[in-house]
């Protein structure tokens, strides 16, 4: 396609959402596209220390339809201001700000919160080691085999980019495996996985007696018991059951920008005070609705139930759960005001991720603590009634009969198998039968299924571990 057909396929695209969505929304759409980039680019250049270009590449060749546009794209890395500035055909200017601690933010013209970085207490952790500091190679032929087969590019697109596996059997890593320029160290954004990071930090909240699942969410725009939104409960909030007309955030792709949960991410300072505004699509907990502003409203609550300040809700988090995990490498972005984004923007390294499922494969409990509450791990796994995904309350799940957890079962995956997920291909898996968590970050297309080799990866880590007497620490 010449470049001139290729502006007039731009400009018409624009033309037609000003047609479809009204002209105010549609000046948004170049913002949600540039702003998307920003936001990775910096995260990963100034946290992760990825390599720009190749980061770019293969992330929106994860994303179907996005060739449509970005050819149109500049972006500009300043290493020395430490921003990313992204603009498309000129249009849409997006910038994101990196702070020492804290990551990146996009700053929408009207600057960001002055927020402190959280200091490192050096309060021990609870969770025993997983893990020698060195990498730790397969601990059986099957188990590098599994790995090879799990970082091994098919001949043609879709590719699946792996960029780490670690595997761990009964706490233990047995076998890891990272791409060139990424180690035990490197923090990886982890997308959706955040909100099952949410959904720990809310059950925290809960055992302590400062959130209850059940009753009015403590929401100051909702408090009118007029408003129908009053009838919104933290339950709903996690099980993406509240009913808030904001489109979806199940696709990652080039119509996903249109979603209004895009503007709220992408346009607002302050995404859950946008959320909050929201009306009603259904009635709460009548039907299931999976998108971001449910995990930002939740972020929300958080901050003002752990003293209200965004410092507060940070030492909130690492002093509650990332420090007696021994998450030593994590770092949670706030928006422009100052509240963590919940919905999506959490680093960690993939041992990291591990000691995250480590928690829910012990039940909540670390080092003999219980940091969650009694049953919660029960409830975050119980599917949520119409959620055909397969979808508990905060994590993914094969309990249940959805349409997802029939197809991961008939694809190898245990029935008791339930996990974080994040879009494009990243994996937190906790399996209680077999005393496994397999983390898998990378860079895959969410559709076909077994684009980004998950289906493999889990079928032949189960397998190999099955074998007794092949690994090391397995009983």
């Amino acid at each position: 396609m010449t470049r001139r057909r290729k502006i007039v396929l731009l400009t018409a695209t624009i033309a037609a959402a000003g047609l479809a969505l009204g002209v105010a929304r549609a000046r948004d759409v170049p913002r949600i596209a540039t702003g998307f980039v920003a936001d990775i680019l910096c995260s990963e250049t100034f946290v992760s220390g990825l390599d720009p270009r190749r980061n770019f590449t293969e992330t929106t060749d994860a994303m179907p339809g996005t060739n449509l546009i970005t050819w149109a794209m500049e972006y500009r890395v300043d290493r020395v201001r430490k921003d990313v500035t992204v603009t498309l055909f000129g249009l849409g200017r997006s910038h994101a700000v990196y702070r020492e601690g804290l990551g990146c933010t996009l700053e929408h013209g009207a600057g960001i919160a002055a927020v402190e970085p959280p200091a490192d207490d050096r309060q021990p952790a609870l969770l025993p080691e997983i893990a020698a500091p060195s990498i730790v190679p397969p601990q059986s032929p099957e188990l590098a085999a599994a790995l090879d087969r799990a970082f091994t590019e098919p001949a043609q697109p879709p590719y699946r980019r792996t960029r780490a596996v670690v595997v761990m059997k009964a706490g233990r890593v047995i076998a890891e495996r990272y791409a060139d320029g990424i180690g035990p160290e490197t923090p990886l954004l982890g997308f959706s996985m955040t909100k099952s990071v949410i959904s720990a930090l809310t059950g925290i909240l809960v055992r302590q007696g400062k959130l209850k699942l059940d009753g009015p969410a403590p929401v100051a725009a909702w408090k009118d018991p007029d408003d129908p939104r009053h009838a919104i409960t933290v339950d709903q909030l996690l099980r993406h059951t509240a009913g808030l007309a904001l489109g979806s955030s199940l696709e990652a792709s080039l119509g996903s920008i249109f979603e209004p949960v895009n503007r709220m991410k992408f346009v607002e300072t302050d995404m859950a005070a946008y959320a909050e505004t929201i009306p009603l699509e259904t009635a709460p907990g009548t039907a299931w609705n999976y998108h971001d502003g449910n995990s930002l409203i939740l972020s929300h609550l958080i901050r003002i139930a752990a003293g209200g300040t965004p410092e507060a809700a940070l030492r909130f988090a690492h002093r509650e759960l990332f420090a007696p995990l021994g998450m030593r490498h994590v770092v949670l972005q706030l928006d422009g005001s100052g509240t963590i984004e919940g919905s999506g923007e959490m680093l960690a390294a993939a041992r990291d991720w591990a000691r995250f499922g480590q928690l829910y494969l012990d039940d909540g409990v670390a080092g003999g603590k219980r940091i969650l509450p009694e049953g919660w791990v029960n409830y975050t796994a119980t599917p949520t009634p119409n959620a055909w995904v397969g979808i508990g309350a905060g994590f993914w799940t094969n309990q249940g009969n959805s349409f997802g957890a029939k197809f991961r079962i008939e694809h190898g995956w245990p029935r008791d198998a339930f996990f974080a997920k994040g879009t494009i291909g990243q994996y937190t898996i906790v399996i209680p039968s077999e005393k496994l968590v397999i983390v898998r970050l990378g860079r895959s297309p969410n559709w076909p299924p077994q684009a980004d080799g998950v289906f493999d990866l889990v079928r032949d880590v189960v397998a190999a571990t099955r074998e007794k007497g092949k690994v090391a620490g397995m009983n």
